[in-house]
């Protein structure tokens, strides 16, 4: 909407902001080529943005899951050895170790100090290195574990003679996998025979199973003169809270003697992959802030460009009547507009660059909330901020001297 004033002589037409806003989309609309190509050069610059921000992000991600594979958030808990007497743990040691707040899943095994072997007639050396552990139902989810095949145990397979054998283990006993619709093999432990329904992949995070051979709890107190007391119980907790669990867990599982029992200290890999992440978000930043000062650079530079090859244009709308404001209003339009479409473009671009590199490196693809929101809203106020030099510059060109020089 516009409107006129007369006030001792005529005044120029005030201009709304709705009004130059269309006067400055006309510019790049009447200067067609060169406007694509200012905005290619915005878009190429913010789409760096985009690719130097989320590549690394990515890679970021994928190197963090490596790290969480070593066991950031596993806690082991075990007596004290060699003392007199020994320190035995509670029945519900890892009943109640699940009950800390920050704790996602907890579990126990126990040495039944049995032999196993592959059959009646096999030579009792041959077991030497393969322990006979009681196991609960959800140890799987306290060390990561998976099944390789067959199953593992379940509350209605543990009350039976059943094993889940380790990796190492069923080597040595001579399985290398069970077949589902076959009659499954069987071991001998202390002269009970036992079907094994199931083989593990190997645990890195806990390699003293992979030696072993796992039964229920049940079933070991039934068959096997078990007395019902873990001896290893395995932890796992929120990150953020892994040393306060670590802290907790002695008096927790053992009130009597906390002193007498050891938790083993959160892996090294946390350590590193907290360092990786400060470090790494430390760079995203650097590289985000040079890209947008880059891109800033270039729309300046362009607008720069732009006032000096239409002298003639700001020369004739002066000597028209066009007020210093109306044509800083343009050029600043103009700039932002510019820089919008550049940054939609780019930011396009950019993230489908970055999702193929990710993806052809195995990652996960990863996009930073800053390097979106740089691309879509920070082309925006580059635009605004690389116009104002420009603006300024035209608004202050003399008609005569603008209309001479063209």
């Amino acid at each position: 909407m516009t409107r006129t004033t007369t006030h001792r002589g005529a005044r120029p037409v005030r201009l709304s902001f709705a009004d130059i806003w269309r006067l400055g989309l006309l510019g790049l609309r009447t200067r067609g080529p060169r406007a694509v190509l200012s905005a290619l050069g915005v878009s190429l610059g913010i789409a760096t943005l985009v690719v130097v921000t989320a590549i690394p992000a990515s890679g970021q991600k994928a190197l963090v899951n490596e790290l969480s594979a070593l066991g950031t958030d596993m806690l082991r808990v075990a007596p004290q050895a060699d003392t007199s007497p020994p320190v035995i743990l509670p029945g519900s040691a890892d009943a109640m170790a699940a009950r800390i707040g920050p704790v996602t899943a907890a579990s126990a095994v126990a040495n039944t100090h049995r032999t196993v072997l592959r059959s009646d007639r096999a030579d009792p050396s041959d077991a030497i290195g393969i322990s006979v552990l009681a196991a609960r139902t959800d140890l799987l989810a306290a060390v990561h574990g998976t099944v390789a095949s067959g199953s593992f145990l379940s509350p209605v397979t543990e009350r039976f003679p059943t094993v889940v054998l380790g990796h190492r283990a069923a080597s040595r006993l001579g399985f290398d996998r069970v077949r589902p619709g076959r009659v499954p093999g069987q071991v001998l432990i202390d002269r009970h025979w036992f079907a094994v329904i199931g083989v593990l992949d190997p645990l890195p995070l806990a390699p003293d199973l992979d030696s072993a051979v796992l039964t229920g709890w049940d079933a070991a107190r039934d068959r096997l003169g078990f007395d019902g007391h873990p001896t290893v119980v395995y932890v796992t907790a929120r990150e953020s809270r892994i040393e306060t669990v670590r802290d907790v867990l002695p008096a927790t599982v053992h009130p009597q003697v906390p002193g007498l029992v050891q938790v083993s200290r959160p892996s090294d890999a946390l350590a590193a992959k907290r360092a990786t992440q400060h470090t790494l978000s430390a760079l995203l930043l650097g590289l985000a802030g040079v890209a947008l000062l880059v891109g800033g650079v270039g729309v300046a530079n362009t607008m720069v460009v732009s006032v000096l090859e239409r002298r003639r244009e700001i020369g004739l709308r002066r000597a028209l009547g066009a007020s210093r404001g109306q044509i800083r209003g343009q050029f600043l339009a103009e700039s932002v507009a510019l820089s919008a479409l550049g940054g939609a473009a780019g930011t396009v671009l950019g993230a489908a660059g970055a999702a193929a590199y990710a993806v052809s490196r195995s990652w996960p693809v990863v996009y930073p909330p800053l390097a979106l929101a740089a691309g879509l809203l920070g082309a925006v106020v580059i635009g605004a901020v690389a116009g104002v030099y420009p603006a300024v510059r035209a608004s202050r060109l003399p008609p005569t001297e603008a209309l001479a020089a063209a």
